[in-house]
């Protein structure tokens, strides 16, 4: 009889450090599970590695990582199992802790703890994450760092305008002066970020085939093309048209139960709002500029919906083409006809 063993590790993530369980099932059989704490560090992933060695942890498909997303804290494990061949899922915070049921207490350790547990219930059913793309960290980096600064010159020039609205010329003066340098450097600062997302695009293949899918639909720009491909990862597992519309916050629920419950049909709330609020301006544009959607639009509003509705219905016609270019692999192609 051949000896099988499996090791489902479940680790929690926090900026100065990462808690750590593991569980080994052997012939099926759980085993105690062993703890532990490391710095989130290059050196404390060293000791992880040498502890996971420790537990005669093996580095193939028998073993199994599972943690949820912290933004950027998770990063350096993510990278060393990409690098080590280790299989790792990482999850929607909100979609983990709630496969938890009634949970009492909290901390890293015990949080862990049900890390593990839930790496080892759903195994069967989690997709290992894709391997950490360093191109790809920093493309999201760069339009992350783009978007903060766009807020903070568009702060600054809004506060400039209203403070002209109540002060004397002599006074506006000088606070425009004062804040004139630290407008331009953002500005350029903008503008050395645009050019580097630019020369990503164009210097990877898989980026540019995609940027130009994308910007053959109409409605969508530069700035949307390039958060789509940053914040799907490139498209990566080739996300359904509707898994698009639910991650953008565009794709509507029913919302009742039996007889006392006849909600209207509505978005959830849990979404990517950079990437809805993207989607809202591209559907404005669509509505404003495009035959097709000025028709629809005035078609929905004779009929009496509401003008978000519509709007949002136009978010979600874009999402499903966003993932039709994508899964053809072919530029979109305009079929629609004016009426004669």
């Amino acid at each position: 009889m051949i000896c099988t063993t499996n090791f489902f590790i479940g680790i929690d993530v926090s900026k100065p450090h990462f808690d750590v369980a593991l569980m080994a099932v052997v012939n099926h059989v759980k085993q105690e599970i062993a703890t532990a704490r490391f710095d989130n560090t290059g050196p404390g992933i060293k000791l992880f590695e040498k502890w996971l060695k420790s537990q005669k942890a093996t580095f193939n498909e028998d073993s199994l990582v599972v943690m949820e997303n912290t933004g950027i804290y998770h990063r350096l494990i993510w990278t060393f199992c990409s690098n080590r061949n280790l299989p790792i899922h990482i999850g929607n915070a909100a979609h983990i802790k709630w496969s938890f049921g009634i949970a009492r207490g909290k901390n890293d350790k015990v949080d862990s703890v049900r890390l593990c547990n839930y790496a080892f219930k759903e195994a069967d059913d989690l997709k290992a994450t894709a391997a950490l793309d360093p191109e790809l960290m920093l493309l999201k980096d760069l339009i992350s760092a783009r978007t903060k600064l766009l807020k903070q010159k568009s702060g600054i020039s809004v506060s400039v305008k209203e403070l002209g609205n109540v002060n004397g010329k002599e006074h506006q003066k000088l606070i425009e002066k004062a804040l004139k340098n630290a407008i331009e450097g953002v500005a350029k600062s903008i503008k050395n970020l645009e050019d580097q997302i630019k020369k990503i695009i164009t210097g990877n293949q898989d980026f540019k085939q995609s940027y130009k899918l994308l910007l053959s639909i109409p409605g969508i720009g530069h700035v949307t093309a390039v958060y789509l491909i940053g914040c799907t990862g490139n498209f990566a597992g080739r996300p359904s048209g509707k898994e698009l519309a639910c991650y953008a916050g565009v794709a509507p629920f029913e919302h009742s139960s039996g007889i006392s419950i006849k909600g209207k049909t509505r978005v959830h709330r849990m979404a990517n709002k950079e990437l809805k609020r993207l989607l809202h301006m591209c559907a404005l544009s669509l509505i404003q500029h495009n035959q097709e959607f000025k028709t629809y639009y005035n078609r929905k509003k004779d009929e009496g919906k509401h003008s978000m509705s519509i709007i949002n219905a136009v978010r979600n016609k874009i999402a499903l083409r966003v993932a039709a270019v994508i899964k053809n692999q072919a530029s979109y192609k305009n079929n629609y006809k004016i009426a004669a």
